[in-house]
């Protein structure tokens, strides 16, 4: 058994703990960063999915939710999910931040209070709008919205020297894409801080009053424990309380794992008459907030539109359908564009959200029930898609659904859409970002930290993920995560040094 001493041990290395980890090692702490994933570089990047998937991403990029209704793609790599994301950086939107102010007792947390955290962030990860023209698959997204009357914007990426290659979610092999890998890790580390990387955070060991340990194993399960003043889990919304579960860490009202949320993802494909090449160029850099504002943020569910990009595994693994109907539209891919529905869910009584579990071996798992609400936010978001689609000129379009096909109006397509049924494992959903789990408040019976991360129990214990968001956020969640990180990590290091 090795011991390994330090003043902060971290779990996890994306965009939580990655942020941590650098402001923390520059205030002079000696830092301990534990990632159960392994330690991939530029080199490795071939822009294969054979190579990424399995090597990149928690369970090959197949991670379900309890029911396999869901996919959810979550990176397991040094960098976390800052190694294979699509890159796009939106601030928390101003009415997210005021529902959990006003509503769910979150303090300091105003856009005014949060925007120079924001722009920390921004400056520190080179994050602006990508002015550069869109690829084909993005344009459909602007095209059709603009013969609609639909406002689109740019998405603002975290890019430095991008050569807009389009295979980002396979970890990018020019080190533009300013994840944690190739930044605040690096930063890190030059300031003496320790990775440990292929190593599984296990448990923590505790008295119910402060953490005395953090326990894991490494590729050759040999027990490593590392022994620090102040402990941080950054494992993400599914990770973080796998852990404290595993470790029998008790929260005042039984939180842990409650209210765990994603942007549940609805999808629509259509052929269009010219190349689209979704799998070459930025993969996001059009969006949409159209359909956010339509309503209350508490009322029918809102959603974001955005556009994925198109590899073949990817595609294959999510489009719907079997055999020729299946080999017909593979055949098509380069004449395939997507959009995608990010669906705002924890705003309402009727989206209360998922549950981590864990599975006899330990092993997390999401619990994620779909509500009547969400389902009819589904069909008006499929609707809402099509005729995007089909107002930038699609031959067809195919609700991503399994008793749908390709429809050739927008007719047919609606009359289509009102009569399928919303079910799981008959509508095909997917999601990127999950939050919440461990969510923050000042009101300790309602909440797992509070509003700086702070374990509500345990002292010396915080949390610096996103699964500290008491709601998902109605936006990509990486500069979120990086600004409250931000916020809180230095707040500790100036508590943990007196400085």
């Amino acid at each position: 058994m090795k011991t390994i001493r330090a003043d902060v041990a971290i779990v996890g290395t994306g965009a939580g703990g990655g942020t941590a980890a650098e402001i923390l090692a520059q205030h002079g702490l000696r830092v301990v960063l534990v990632e159960e994933g392994p330690l991939r570089t530029a080199a490795d990047f071939d822009m294969r999915e054979s190579t990424a998937y399995p090597q990149l991403y928690q369970e090959s990029a197949a991670r379900k939710t309890l029911d396999k209704a869901i996919t959810i793609l979550q990176g397991r790599a040094v960098g976390g999910s800052t190694t294979v994301n699509w890159t796009s950086s939106f601030r928390t939107p101003p009415e997210t931040l005021a529902y959990w102010s006003e509503r769910l007792g979150v303090k300091a947390c105003s856009a005014a209070e949060m925007a120079p955290w924001f722009e920390l962030m921004e400056r520190r990860l080179h994050i602006a709008p990508w002015n550069v023209p869109p690829n084909e698959n993005n344009a459909v997204l602007a095209a059709g919205a603009r013969q609609l009357g639909i406002e689109t914007g740019v998405v603002p990426r975290n890019v430095n020297g991008c050569r807009n290659l389009g295979y980002c979610g396979m970890g990018c092999p020019v080190n533009a894409k300013q994840s944690m890998l190739v930044t605040t890790i690096p930063a890190a580390i030059k300031h003496g801080a320790i990775l440990l990387h292929s190593t599984h955070a296990e448990r923590f060991d505790h008295d119910g009053s402060s953490v005395t340990a953090l326990v894991c194993r490494d590729a050759s399960d040999a027990q490593i424990t590392v022994k620090a003043r102040h402990y941080i889990l950054a494992a993400g919304a599914i990770g973080s309380p796998a852990v404290l579960l595993r470790s029998g860490v008790r929260d005042r009202g039984g939180h842990t794992g409650a209210r765990t949320f994603l942007h549940p993802v609805v999808l629509s494909a259509a052929i269009m008459p010219q190349p689209v090449e979704g799998f070459a160029g930025a993969p996001q850099s059009v969006y949409s907030d159209h359909f956010l504002h339509l309503d209350r943020i508490d009322g029918p569910i809102g959603f974001k539109l955005e556009v994925p990009p198109i590899h073949p595994v990817l595609a294959a693994s999510t489009l719907t359908g079997f055999g020729e109907q299946s080999a017909s539209l593979m055949s098509q891919l380069p004449n395939v564009q997507v959009l995608i529905a990010l669906l705002r869910d924890g705003f309402h009584d009727g989206s209360p959200g998922g549950t981590v579990r864990l599975q006899d071996d330990g092993t997390p798992v999401l619990d994620y029930p779909l509500t009547p609400y969400i389902w009819e936010g589904a069909r008006r978001a499929l609707m809402a898609m099509a005729n995007i689609q089909f107002a930038a000129g699609a031959s067809s379009v195919l609700p991503l659904h399994e008793d749908a096909q390709p429809y050739g109006s927008l007719a047919q397509a609606f009359s289509a859409i009102r009569g399928l049924r919303m079910e799981p494992l008959r509508t095909r959903i997917v999601s990127a970002h999950v939050m919440g789990g461990c969510a923050m408040s000042e009101d300790p019976s309602q909440s797992v930290v509070d509003s700086f991360g702070s374990h509500h129990e345990l002292r010396n214990l915080s949390v610096f993920d996103g699964s500290i968001f008491p709601t998902s956020l109605g936006a990509n969640p990486q500069l979120s995560i990086y600004g409250f990180t931000a916020r809180n990590a230095t707040r500790l290091a100036r508590t943990l040094t007196g400085k």
